[in-house]
């Protein structure tokens, strides 16, 4: 939560939720702002993992947070409708996002159930993809992928087998070479996107466009960061550290800009994956570990860089792993056909528990 209570005069408002200055200042230069509205009542979902396992604990903790943000949103969502507003309501974290003019503003920030109101545009997550001159010679396996150990960690018979992963990132090229046979959506003959990916990008979206029905990645950062988790084109070039794994993916970010929403979006369609338009959520498909290269640091504007922090927590009561990997990793990336882009190779300490925990996964998690 934001560390102060924020008291509104320049808006005529007198708030009792905490409230992100920059969605006062954008008051003061437009008619409304974009905001995530946090509930203050957040369900206890941690002891699940003490209770039920495997799918059922998935299942469990996904009942739990549904019912529970159906009823505690209820008079707020009826208020909403009332005013003709539109919003997107969240389960995964007791939240709501909207658009929001000042009336609006301090309605919400004095509702008893509201906790924080934080700011919901776009905040640069990941650094630009640097573009870097191509090597001559094909790596067997590559550097960093050695450096951290992961093949020792194959040869002890552990490749990733039996894992799904999740990347919500700047959206994911599955047609490149290196990922395509791990795709949990494509059985080598035809591919089916259901449950096995989402955009929660809905305006913008560059060259990928909105709502892409098919994975795309508009930044080739994603790209590059799914190849470090699993890249392996079938030849000599060994790129990621889990190959024997599958993946399904989730576009974050505009063009590199996320937000509140949009990262709130991908992590509930991983606690239950849907069909591509919406709806029969399975919690049964999530996957077992959640990749996020990307942060919230002060420097880019986040002045709570928790506002997350009960969402991760409940996808982590659900026995996934979300892993908070830094946004340049270890191994070597997959470099984009489309612009033959890649970035430099991490310090490999930033990365090395990471392989070692792959075989613990399925009893470590659910």
């Amino acid at each position: 939560m934001l560390s102060t209570l924020l008291a509104l005069p320049a808006l005529g408002l007198a708030a009792t939720s905490a409230v992100d200055p920059r969605v006062l200042s954008a008051l003061q230069r437009q008619p409304s702002a974009p905001i995530y509205v946090v509930m203050r009542a957040q369900p206890d979902v941690s002891n699940m993992r003490s209770v039920v396992h495997g799918d059922a604990r998935v299942a469990a903790v996904v009942s739990t947070l549904r019912d529970h943000a159906k009823a505690d949103q209820a008079e707020v969502r009826q208020e909403l409708d009332r005013r003709g507003l539109r919003y997107r309501s969240f389960w995964a974290v007791n939240a709501l996002s909207l658009q929001a003019d000042s009336a609006t503003l301090q309605w919400l920030a004095n509702r008893p159930e509201v906790a924080e109101i934080a700011w919901d545009g776009p905040t640069r997550r990941v650094p630009q993809v640097v573009a870097e001159l191509p090597t001559d010679s094909t790596r067997a396996i590559e550097q960093g992928v050695t450096h951290i150990g992961a093949d020792q960690v194959w040869a002890a018979g552990f490749r990733g087998e039996g894992v799904l992963i999740a990347g919500q990132d700047t959206g994911y090229e599955w047609t490149h070479p290196a990922l395509q046979a791990a795709y949990a959506g494509w059985d080598g003959q035809s591919a089916d996107h259901n449950y096995h990916w989402w955009d929660a990008i809905h305006s913008g979206g560059g060259v990928c466009g909105p709502d892409s029905a098919t994975p795309c990645d508009d930044n080739d950062h994603g790209t590059h960061t799914m190849g470090t988790m699993l890249g392996d084109d079938g030849g000599s070039n060994q790129i990621g550290v889990a190959p024997a794994a599958r993946w399904i993916g989730c576009r974050n970010m505009n063009q590199g800009d996320g937000t509140p929403t949009t990262y709130s979006e991908c992590f509930q369609f991983y606690l239950a994956p849907t069909d591509s338009t919406g709806n029969n959520p399975d919690p049964a498909r999530a996957p077992h570990v959640i990749n996020n290269s990307w942060g919230c640091p002060t420097s880019e504007g986040c002045t709570d860089p928790d506002v997350m922090r009960t969402l991760v927590e409940n996808v982590r009561a659900a026995g996934i792993w979300s892993w908070c990997l830094p946004a340049i990793p270890a191994a070597a990336a997959v470099r984009s056909t489309r612009q033959r882009r890649s970035t430099k190779p991490a310090s490999p300490s930033a990365t090395a528990p990471f392989p070692t925990r792959w075989p613990a996964l399925p009893a470590a998690g659910r």
